[in-house]
C-alpha cells in the first residue's frame, strides 16, 4: 500500500533508506501506528525523517499522497443515510487489533479505491457491525466507529488528529534546508563549528571520571580524584561580509547573520570584518566601509595564525575589472596596487580552512549578472548557497583536516 509513498518521499528530497523503510514496515506489523492515519503520520516521520529540516517536505509528501482519504463531504448523500443511527464506537483491545492486522493485512491504495467504488455501485442498504459493506462498528474497511488496519474512515469522529490536516497546516515550513537562514538557524549552525580541546590555558577544576576510576583501581580501591581542564572550543574564526551595492537586497539576512555571529560566545577567538565587492588592501570594521574605520589586510593576515577558519559572505557579483585589474577597486578615491583576485588567492593560501557563502540561489550562478566574476571567485574558494543545506555543507568543509 505504501510503496509509492516511499518513492514520493525520495522525490521530495527526503533521504529515506531501504533499511529505514523496512523498519517502518516492521513497526506497522506490530501495530505501533495505533491503527490510525495520525498514528502512521507520526510513526513514519519518527522512523524515516532524520532531520527536522525535512519536516516540511515530509508534510508536503504526506498531504499529497493521502489527500482525500478523510473527506465525507465528497461522498454520495446516500452513503450519509446508510451511516445514520450508527452503532456505538467499538473499543478493540490491542490483542484484537493485532489479530485483525495479521488477518486483514494492508491493502494497496489502488485496490482500496476500486473496492470502495464497487461498494458504492452495489450497496443498497445500511450495514452495521459487518466486515465488508460501508457501515459502522465493524471491521469493514469503509465506515467509522470500528477498526480496520488499512481502511478509509467515512463520516464519524476520528479517534485522533487527522494526519492529512496536520500535514496541510505545514507547521514546519521554516525548518526547510532550502530556505534562507535566520538568526536562530545560523546560531545553531555555528555551534557545529567546534573542536574541543583540554589543552587550553585554565585551571584544572573539572573531574576526569575515567582517569579517576583508573587511578582508584590502581590505588587498591582507595579513591584518588583526577582533575582536568574543561574541554573548550579551540576554533578560531574570521567572518568577512560584503556590504552595500548588489548586496542591498540581502541586507536583512546579512543583519541576521551579523547578530548571530556576535551572539556566538563559544569560539576561542572571533574576528569580524566588512569589504565591498572584493577584498583589497583594507578591511573595514563596520558596514560603512569607511577608510577611517579600516585596518590593513596584510597586517591582519600577518598577525593571525593560519589555523583561523574563514567564512566569507557575498554575492561575488561585480565588474570583472575589480578582480583582474590594478586600481580596479570600485571606490574612486581608493586604489589598489594588486588585482583583487591576487588578494583573494593570498587570503586562501594564508587561511586554508575557508568557504564562501553566496545568498544568490545556486541555480542562477551560471547566468546571473556577474556570473563571470562569480566563476572566478569559485576557482579560489569553495562556494555554497546561503541556505541551511549549503551552510551544513560549508561547515563540514571547514572541519575537514588538511
Amino acid at each position: 500500500m505504501y510503496t509509492n509513498f516511499f518513492y514520493l518521499l525520495r522525490r521530495e528530497g527526503i533521504p529515506v533508506s531501504i533499511t529505514e523503510w523496512m523498519t517502518l514496515m516492521e513497526a506497522l506489523s506490530k501495530g505501533l501506528a495505533g491503527s490510525s492515519l495520525s498514528g502512521f503520520y507520526y510513526l513514519a516521520r519518527s522512523v524515516l525523517v532524520k532531520s527536522e529540516s525535512h519536516f516540511d517536505q515530509y508534510d508536503l509528501a504526506f498531504q499529497k499522497y493521502f489527500r482525500g482519504i478523510e473527506t465525507p463531504e465528497q461522498l454520495l448523500d446516500q452513503v450519509s443515510q446508510w451511516l445514520e443511527n450508527p452503532l456505538p464506537a467499538k473499543q478493540f483491545s490491542e490483542e484484537e487489533r493485532n489479530q485483525l492486522l495479521n488477518k486483514l493485512g494492508l491493502p494497496d491504495w489502488d485496490s482500496l479505491k476500486a473496492a470502495l467504488e464497487e461498494r458504492l455501485r452495489k450497496q443498497d442498504a445500511p450495514h452495521h457491525g459487518g466486515n465488508t459493506w460501508i457501515g459502522t462498528g465493524g471491521t469493514s474497511p469503509f465506515g467509522h466507529s470500528g477498526f480496520h488496519p488499512g481502511g478509509i474512515r467515512i463520516g464519524g469522529q476520528s479517534q485522533g488528529q487527522s494526519a492529512v490536516k496536520v500535514a496541510s497546516e505545514r507547521n514546519y515550513r521554516e525548518y526547510r534546508k532550502d530556505k534562507t537562514l535566520g538568526v536562530r538557524q545560523f546560531e545553531v549552525a555555528l555551534r557545529r563549528l567546534r573542536q574541543f580541546s583540554t589543552r587550553l590555558d585554565g585551571a584544572k577544576d573539572q573531574l576526569d571520571l575515567e582517569d579517576t576510576i583508573d587511578e582508584t583501581c590502581k590505588n587498591a580501591g582507595q579513591l584518588k580524584l583526577v582533575w582536568t581542564r574543561p574541554r573548550k572550543n579551540a576554533v578560531k574564526l574570521i567572518v568577512l561580509m560584503d556590504a552595500g551595492g548588489s548586496m542591498a537586497p540581502y541586507a536583512k539576512i546579512c543583519s541576521q547573520l551579523f547578530s548571530a555571529v556576535h551572539r556566538s560566545s563559544h569560539f576561542k577567538d572571533l574576528k569580524f570584518y566588512y569589504f565591498h565587492n572584493c577584498i583589497y588592501d583594507l578591511l573595514y570594521t563596520d558596514a560603512s566601509c569607511s577608510p577611517r574605520r579600516a585596518v590593513k589586510t596584510i597586517d591582519t593576515m600577518n598577525s593571525l595564525s593560519s589555523d583561523y577558519k574563514i567564512i566569507i559572505i557575498g554575492d561575488a557579483a561585480m565588474a570583472p575589472s575589480e578582480l583582474t585589474m590594478v586600481d580596479g577597486n570600485i571606490f574612486w578615491d581608493i586604489g589598489n596596487d594588486e588585482p583583487g583576485l591576487t588578494w583573494l588567492q593570498r587570503l586562501a593560501r594564508k587561511f586554508p580552512y575557508n568557504i564562501w557563502l553566496n545568498p544568490i540561489p545556486e541555480k542562477y550562478w551560471e547566468r546571473v549578472h556577474g556570473y563571470q566574476t562569480l566563476k572566478m571567485v569559485r576557482s579560489v574558494f569553495p562556494m555554497y548557497e546561503l541556505t541551511l543545506e549549503g551552510l551544513d555543507q560549508g561547515i563540514k568543509k571547514l572541519m575537514v583536516r588538511k
